[in-house]
């Protein structure tokens, strides 16, 4: 008898701590899933510009990552227990480095860790007059054709409109929670 009243007991607690929260947007947020998603790029697409805008830090003492590139055939080793994928592309970029970027976002899509996942693919420096749009980096980067039964977002960008950075991320929460909504294939 005391097992179903201490049950009972928990049971409308957790109610009116849910009513509670609802009705005053007090209290402590509901604990979010974390995933683990990995972000790539050439040299000078943004990344990190944006990851620490993004979390709210000083971007005037960001050094830049220079010399990236020499290490993009080590990129596949960050790829295990990813859940997710962010490519970030200058979309401002000379004809050459567009296509070496393209050929980067291909092998990523391609790659084996990597193909199921969620993609989330910002069109960078969007604020630059070079910038190429976001209907012209798709045509380009042949993503209808690339990424079809993938699940992917194509999102133009720039460190002055974050607010649509944060819409992206939000974005792939949402496909990265519906993948853990899909039901275990056996």
């Amino acid at each position: 008898m005391s097992e179903c009243i201490q049950l009972s007991f928990v049971l409308c607690r957790i109610g009116f701590y849910t009513c509670f929260r609802a009705l005053c947007c007090k209290g402590p947020p509901p604990p979010r899933p974390e995933y683990d998603v990995v972000c790539i790029g050439l040299t000078g697409s943004g990344k990190t510009s944006l990851l620490s805008r993004l979390c709210s830090e000083n971007t005037d003492n960001v050094v830049p990552t220079t010399g990236a590139d020499n290490i993009k055939k080590y990129w596949s080793r960050y790829y295990q227990g990813s859940q997710g994928v962010i490519f970030v592309l200058d979309s401002a970029s000379s004809e050459e480095d567009l296509e070496i970027a393209r050929n980067e976002l291909h092998s990523a899509l391609q790659h084996p860790q990597l193909c199921t996942l969620p993609f989330l693919i910002l069109a960078n420096h969007q604020d630059k007059p070079a910038a190429r749009s976001v209907q012209e980096i798709k045509k380009y980067f042949e993503l209808e054709p690339l990424a079809r039964g993938k699940r992917w977002i194509l999102q133009p960008c720039s460190m002055d409109n974050m607010e649509t950075v944060k819409d992206s991320f939000s974005q792939l929460i949402s496909l990265l929670e519906e993948k853990d909504l899909e039901p275990g294939r056996i």
